[in-house]
């Protein structure tokens, strides 16, 4: 068998993508999905560690809908991504999986601190490691989170796993049946293009420190794990 191509990545997933066709809360059966196919990776020795949105829960946009201060959406919707990823954590345990949720918010009786170094410990010995509450900062989305984690903890890959779509396209592919898929771009195409792949802090940031972001569909059971492989999937995002 052929090694992984990566050996510490960070897998980005949406709140949506917890909430399966229902679009609103967790299911199940998809989070159970999920949690086996982390754990495909985890048993190649990869390093994993994840980064889930709230969207599913709690978006920021229902609460600027209401008028809501934009600050206390924001917090609202990091504890929406802490209890998602209670569990996802819960999932990957009751596979066998020993795993490790760090909070950006301190709340030490459900999650430790986020403390790099220990996240880094934990992931050299093999735990898969969920960063929770975003950045600990409003006004700074998961993706963004994603991206810093990934910096911090010296990741090789992004890993964006999206629930609708298998790529990055010029249009929407649900809108526009002329949409065209990208197999490889630029940062800076994405922030010209003005691409909707994740937000212009979190593509600067990679696009400044280096690190790839391979895009690509997670309804197909087992991509996560080609992807790891190497196997061309999706659409890479890369370099300037």
């Amino acid at each position: 068998m052929s090694n992984p191509k990566y050996k510490r990545v960070v897998l980005k997933l949406s709140g949506e993508a917890l909430a399966g066709a229902e679009g609103f809360g967790i299911n199940p059966a998809v989070i159970k999905s999920i949690a086996e196919q982390v754990k495909e990776v985890a048993e190649l020795d990869v390093e994993v560690a994840v980064v889930v949105g709230g969207g599913n829960i709690w978006r920021g946009k229902i609460g600027s809908e209401m008028g809501m201060d934009r600050a206390n959406a924001d917090y609202m919707g990091m504890l929406a991504t802490v209890m998602n990823s209670l569990a996802l954590q819960d999932s990957l345990e009751q596979l066998g999986i020993e795993t490790r949720v760090q909070s950006s918010i301190e709340m030490r009786q459900i999650a430790e601190p986020y403390i790099r170094r220990r996240a880094i410990r934990h992931l050299e010995k093999k735990r898969v490691v969920i960063f929770a509450a975003g950045t600990g900062n409003p006004y700074f989305s998961t993706d963004t989170t994603a991206a810093l984690r990934a910096a911090e903890i010296e990741a090789e890959v992004i890993l964006m796993a999206k629930n609708n779509v298998d790529g990055v396209y010029n249009a929407d592919p649900a809108k526009d049946k002329n949409a065209v898929k990208y197999d490889e771009l630029s940062y800076l195409d994405v922030l010209n293009e003005g691409l909707e792949v994740m937000d212009s802090t979190a593509s600067s940031l990679c696009m400044d420190n280096d690190i790839p972001l391979m895009v690509f569909s997670l309804m197909e059971k087992g991509n996560i794990k080609r992807v790891v492989m190497g196997e061309s999937l999706g659409t890479i995002v890369r370099g300037k």
